[in-house]
């Protein structure tokens, strides 16, 4: 007996451990999966990123040269540069030539758009729109050829003496690759959307020196509502990481901007920095107007489209003739700023001259991005505002370039609706992560004032509105949604009992509206259903009005639904039969009908909620 109970206990661990490593190798090959996902996945952000760096690079190179040939060598103007950016040549001996610098920036616009609007239409503007728009609605495809125009346009628009932003092309640069590389993969839609913005967050992040920044950035852009697409942040900050470490290889680490340390220390100067909100709002509402009205009249305009960009680069050169400074790039002035070095009238000349040169270069079809502008005409902005502060209370406010820093941040807020990232974004280009908390106010205020209008007009309200998304909702919501709070349209109905006879019923039915007849039994308890379809075809046939009861008639497999069930399970009963109503019965007894439910009216409801949600503020 006791060797049985041995061989029967040595039996039952043997099982158990053989049980147990069946176990062990299926949690072994899942975790092996896992990892080999992960490892899958995180190569093509690294290959995005590594691209993306390269065409940081390779632009940079490109504006650097372009600089140097065309401004200083042809035009001799040499703006001043941004600490974190030295000259690739050493500067020529040419003279100033305004004259010259009038018509550069129509030379440049007359190739640009030459080669756009002959090789790649949607290359025009600034990109990381177009990037929005084909994350929103074009699967995140973007053709091949795209960022290789845009490249080349971009750097003749902007080294003439045009006015825009680096970031628009280099989006595109690494949402192109990133498109490129899920097409070649023949991923879904959604992988796709993922990679072309990790490649979009890749680029900005490193032309501007700003990983965290650029991964937030490329996650918080897509929309107007202070929300982020979570899938892009982590893919976006792999490829971000990457592209700037390879941009500072070649370029030296570093911010952007050298700024003082700056730190906010008297709660007082909360004050001037709202005025300061206000201020970058009404200039924010300016830039967005000037931009598309621009846009518009150059649509009007009866002349073909490879023209356009020229008589832009006109417009540009004619501002630029009287303030050079609102030329080209612009940041070695916001450097100066942030040292305290331009006056008043110089900073309101440059942040107002800085949006009539960037709407004519880039909202007449040239080539370019629209955040560096930004970062210029919102440091001049704020600039001028802390030193007239500084004038006027100058023990509360302290350092006029403080200002600049809140005002970079705040202003570009005000035109994209992107707070987070935007702060994100100064603090690193800056190396100044004492401003936070007046950045956090001007951030918010400006938001609030000025999210009616923004720069990226492909931008959506929220997912809801997002054609990426428009069926990833339909599942949730109607599974938050229960029975129960359609009460209101459940319909009492009348019902058969199961012995009424063929005959009676006929009597009945002329008198009724129903489509569906739930029977019962002498009890009054729900035993079956039929419609007015399954009795068509014998309604009016003779002989068998006493010979049939309506039990005979009836349907006893019901599909039904009670007050706790969600709308997503009802809808699947709906479709089981193509059938229009449901039996809505208590939850604790199925035999207790309390009224039909209709398939249109339960529709109804959920695109009533949907409406809701579009409409909430």
């Amino acid at each position: 007996m006791r060797h049985s109970v041995s061989r029967g206990a040595r039996y039952l661990v043997g099982l158990l451990n053989r049980l147990k490593n069946i176990i062990g190798s299926f949690a072994g090959k899942e975790r092996s999966i896992n990892i080999a996902q992960a490892g899958k996945w995180t190569l093509y952000f690294v290959l995005i990123g590594i691209i993306a760096g390269l065409g940081s690079v390779v632009f940079h190179y490109l504006c650097r040269l372009g600089v140097h040939f065309f401004l200083d060598l042809l035009a001799g103007y040499r703006p001043p540069a941004p600490a974190g950016e030295h000259h690739l040549m050493p500067p020529t001996s040419t003279p100033f030539n305004p004259l010259l610098l009038f018509f550069l920036p129509a030379f440049g616009g007359l190739l640009s758009g030459w080669l756009v609007y002959t090789y790649a239409p949607e290359a025009e503007g600034h990109g990381t729109d177009a990037a929005i728009d084909a994350y929103h609605r074009k699967g995140g495809f973007i053709r091949g050829r795209v960022p290789i125009i845009k490249t080349i346009a971009s750097a003749l628009t902007l080294t003439t003496g045009g006015s825009g932003g680096r970031e628009g092309p280099i989006a595109q640069i690494g949402a192109g690759f990133g498109s490129f590389l899920a097409t070649v993969l023949k991923l879904s839609d959604r992988e796709r959307r993922i990679m072309m913005a990790a490649g979009v967050g890749a680029g900005v992040g490193s032309i501007f020196r700003a990983p965290l920044a650029g991964a937030l950035f490329a996650a918080e852009v897509l929309y107007r509502d202070p929300e982020f697409e979570p899938e892009v942040i982590i893919p976006a900050g792999i490829s971000s990481v990457v592209a700037y470490c390879l941009f500072c290889l070649i370029f030296g680490w570093g911010s952007l901007f050298e700024s003082p340390d700056f730190i906010f220390r008297n709660p007082l100067e909360l004050g001037p920095y709202l005025v300061l909100s206000l201020v970058l709002v009404g200039m924010g509402i300016f830039y967005v107007k000037a931009f598309y009205g621009v846009i518009k009249v150059s649509k009007a305009i009866k002349i073909p489209n490879h023209f356009k960009p020229a008589i832009g680069g006109l417009c540009t050169g004619l501002v630029g003739f009287f303030l050079p400074q609102t030329l080209a790039f612009g940041y070695g002035f916001v450097q100066q700023a942030i040292h305290n070095e331009l006056t008043i009238p110089f900073l309101l000349f440059l942040a107002v001259g800085k949006v009539l040169t960037t709407s004519f270069s880039i909202g007449s079809g040239g080539s370019g991005g629209v955040f560096g502008p930004s970062v210029v005409i919102g440091g001049a902005t704020g600039g001028a505002v802390g030193k007239m502060f500084h004038l006027i209370m100058p023990g509360i406010v302290t350092e006029p370039g403080a200002f600049v820093v809140v005002g970079m941040a705040g202003f570009f807020t005000a035109v994209s609706n992107t707070p987070i990232s935007t702060i994100i974004f100064v603090s690193e280009m800056t190396n100044s992560y004492h401003l936070l908390l007046p950045s956090l106010l001007v951030c918010s205020v400006s938001y609030l004032a000025a999210r009616k209008w923004t720069i990226y007009e492909r931008q959506v309200k929220s997912k809801i509105n997002s054609p990426a998304h428009s069926g990833d909702f339909f599942v949730d919501i109607l599974q938050a949604i229960r029975v129960k709070d359609l009460m209101h349209l459940v319909k009492k109905v009348d019902v058969i009992p199961q012995n009424m006879t063929f005959r009676d019923f006929r009597e009945f039915f002329p008198e009724t509206k129903q489509h569906y007849f739930p029977v019962v039994d002498q009890y009054n308890r729900l035993v079956g259903i039929f419609s007015s379809t399954d009795i068509r075809a014998v309604l009016f046939t003779r002989g068998i009005g006493n010979l049939v009861v309506m039990n005979d008639v009836a349907t006893f497999g019901i599909i039904l639904t009670t007050p706790s069930e969600d709308l997503n399970s009802v809808l699947q009963k709906f479709t089981i039969k193509n059938i229009d109503s449901l039996p809505v019965v208590k939850d604790e007894d199925h035999g207790i009908l309390i009224g039909m439910l209709n398939r249109r009216e339960v529709i109804s409801y959920y695109n009533e909620q949907i409406q809701k949600m579009k409409n909430r503020p």
